[in-house]
């Protein structure tokens, strides 16, 4: 038994290959817009989420400089302290074997070694523990010096480019370890220090041989709180200078890290962009097939269509050039 299609439906369908590519343009155009529009709000998602990264990156590297200058103006601060005492001081400060063997006299061994007491070491030399510094990626370490240079924006964009972000993250963790090495490598040091000042301090308020404790007192050699707070002076400037440097470096890789997140977000909203032209382009696309269909189906709705579109551009138009 054979099945016919009633005469008006049958009217409706295409005829041709033409025929039933037009008849599904505007189903495939739309789900091509709807797609571009998704991305296209994707995208901007993106870019908004690392303006908010690079401005976080920002404050952080805000906060580094301003540990830098602090850490400057104290070293600042103690040379000043320095110079004054040294030009109102008949005979120089002792430094080196003599300081270390007088500062020896306040420990409770004459015999003490540098590994015991790194302090007497650190005060009769003025010189930091080494520890070992950050090495960076020449491609990261060429962004670094550019940013610290203060080159043109558009150098610098380009040689941030050149770093990937594995390697940034890396960078910023090895120079807080660095940080950290070196606070921990001064924690004994400084420790020592305060208990040499307190007792140097005693030793300057005990009379020679008093007993305290079943044990005699040292005497503190004559000049040698004067040489004392000269070598900690000497060593607190280098320490200050020493931990402003490391805090410039970590506040040159936040700088890179701001610019490697505005580049990011560029990126993203220009991609963001093009898909929204994309968009664009498909909904023409729809709007013209479903006209055709329309004319070609001689539809009533067709003048309702049209003037809906007409009204639709105007409105735009008068926002965008008037509003």
């Amino acid at each position: 038994m054979k099945t016919a299609l009633p005469p008006e439906l049958e009217a409706t369908l295409p005829k041709s290959t033409w025929g039933r590519i037009l008849s599904a343009t505007p189903v495939v155009m739309t789900v091509v817009a709807t797609l571009l529009a998704g991305l296209a709000s994707s995208e901007m998602t993106h870019a908004q989420y690392d303006r908010s990264l690079a401005t976080q990156q920002q404050s952080k590297a805000g906060d580094q400089w301003s540990f830098f200058q602090a850490k400057r103006l104290r070293s600042a601060m103690q040379q000043g302290t320095l110079d004054a005492l040294e030009f109102s001081t008949p005979s120089f400060p002792q430094q080196g074997p003599a300081l270390a063997s007088a500062l020896r006299s306040l420990t409770s061994s004459s015999a003490s070694t540098t590994a015991e007491h790194p302090e007497i070491e650190a005060l009769a030399t003025g010189q930091l523990p080494e520890v070992t510094p950050a090495r960076f990626d020449p491609a990261l370490q060429a962004a670094v010096d550019a940013v610290a240079t203060q080159r043109s924006e558009n150098e610098i964009n380009g040689l941030v480019a050149q770093v990937s972000d594995a390697t940034l993250a890396a960078a910023v963790l090895e120079a807080k370890a660095v940080v950290t090495r070196l606070d921990d490598t001064l924690k004994p040091i400084l420790q020592g220090i305060e208990r040499m000042q307190r007792a140097l301090a005693e030793a300057a308020q005990s009379p020679a041989g008093a007993k305290e404790g079943g044990a005699a007192t040292m005497t503190a050699p004559s000049g040698l709180k004067q040489d004392f707070v000269a070598a900690r002076l000497r060593f607190t400037i280098r320490r200050y200078e020493a931990e402003a440097r490391l805090n410039q470096t970590l506040a040159n890789l936040y700088e890179v890290l701001v610019r490697k997140s505005n580049l990011s977000a560029e990126r993203h909203h220009a991609r963001s962009q093009r898909f929204f032209y994309g968009m664009l382009a498909a909904q023409l696309s729809v709007i013209m097939s479903t006209f055709a269909t329309a004319v070609r189906m001689r539809s009533t709705l067709w003048t309702l269509a049209a003037v809906a579109g007409v009204f639709a551009v105007a409105l735009a138009a008068y926002v965008y050039l008037m509003e």
